[in-house]
Formats: C-alpha cells, structure tokens, sequence
C-alpha cells in the first residue's frame, strides 16, 4: 500500500511537472512565432502572423492545474512551509500529537476546499459556462484540475494522520535542514 500511495503522489508531481512544461513550451513557441515575424518583416517579407490565441488563458489554466496536482507531491516530500517555531521547543512526543491535530485541521480545510470546488465545476458543467477569452474553454475542465489537486491533497493529509495515528511517523517531515 506504501508504494502505491507513494506512486500516487509521484503521479501527482509529474503531471504538474507536465503542465509546468507544457506552459514553457507554448510561450517559447509563442517568442519564437513573434521573433521569425519580426525576422521575415525586417528582411522585407510579410509577416506570417505566428501567434497562439488565448496563450495568456490556456497558460493560466495550466497553472492552475500545475499548482493543484502539485500540491499532495510537494506535501508528501515536506515542501509545504510550515511555522515551526513553537514546535520546535515542545518535546517529540508532544510534537506528534501537535502534528496530528495541525493535520486534522488541514483535512477540514481541505475537504471544504475540496466539497465547493467540487459544486462548482457541477455548475459550471450544468450551465455550459465558458471562458471569456480568444479560446472559449468550458470553465469545468480547469476547474476540474483543482478539485482533484486537492482531493490528492486530501488522500496525502489522511495519510499523513493515518501514519501519525500509527506510530509509523512521528512527526510530518520537513525539508527544513534545522529540525
């Protein structure tokens, strides 16, 4: 079960990875379109008109998508900023109950987060909305990215309580090379 979890979230990090490139590459497309135009007009040829419509849309909803699905990756590997300060000074044995209630409250939030984004991709399905850019995109399929972003978040905080609960973490790992 371990290696499947840990799989999950692999997935997690490589489809944000892959929104993240994706991103790249349509604006180096974009740059390099714009750069053989102005090229073809200097040498006295016209322009080609190389350009992607709705680049800035499309790169923001990959965005969107990249931060979502990576949120559970960078949780699982102890990415996420976290205020240790107080933590710090409370004995380990104290720490993992800490943890265990800083993780509930974190699954609360998130399920809430995780419920309404949910509602709202349904509606957005339901009345057909669509974006208002050069690209009309139906609103559900990126707003779909961020309710499984943050069910993936989910699944990685109950895990994370589950392991707490169970002894097999003692307290959520960090990457913070003081603690």
């Amino acid at each position: 079960m371990r290696n499947a979890l840990n799989g999950f979230y692999r997935l997690a990090g490589a489809l944000s990875a892959l929104q993240l490139t994706a991103i790249m590459v349509m604006v180096v497309l974009q740059v390099l379109g714009r750069v053989l135009d102005r090229l073809l007009v200097w040498v006295g040829a016209d322009a080609l008109g190389l350009n992607i419509p709705g680049l800035a849309e499309l790169a923001a909803f990959l965005l969107l998508g990249a931060t979502f699905f990576g949120l559970a990756y960078t949780f699982w590997q102890g990415g996420h900023i976290r205020v240790t300060l107080l933590l710090q000074r409370l004995p380990v044995s104290v720490q993992r109950y800490f943890d265990m209630a800083m993780v509930l409250v974190a699954i609360a939030i998130t399920a809430f987060a995780a419920w309404y984004s949910a509602w709202l991709a349904y509606d957005s399905y339901d009345f057909g909305d669509l974006s208002i850019g050069m690209v009309p995109v139906p609103l559900w399929i990126p707003q779909l990215g961020m309710v499984l972003g943050l069910v993936w978040l989910l699944i990685a905080l109950l895990d994370a309580f589950v392991s707490l609960v169970t002894g097999r973490l003692q307290t959520i790992p960090t990457e913070d090379p003081q603690e």
